[in-house]
């Protein structure tokens, strides 16, 4: 079982290979305890905390890979919350 500590990576765009910055969070389904998408936070923020933009949220079907320094993810454009 992954604790919430080894998901903290670099989330990268393969489409254009631009970092969108470290996940912060997750959601999760609460009838089936499953991961549907992971957030990282919107651009100019602090620690994901202050300034800058809306939160992205990235659903789980767009992550292509989860590697040990990073998490590969496919996406059109970024989603804010």
């Amino acid at each position: 079982m992954a604790k919430a500590s080894d998901l903290r990576k670099d989330v990268i765009d393969i489409r254009t290979g631009r970092r969108l910055g470290e996940l912060i969070d997750v959601e999760i389904d609460e009838k089936s305890g499953r991961i549907t998408a992971i957030i990282v936070p919107g651009e100019g923020r602090w620690f994901g905390l202050w300034g800058g933009g809306p939160d992205i949220v990235i659903p789980w079907t767009k992550i292509v890979c989860i590697g040990p320094d990073c998490i590969l993810v496919e996406i059109e454009r970024p989603m804010p919350v």
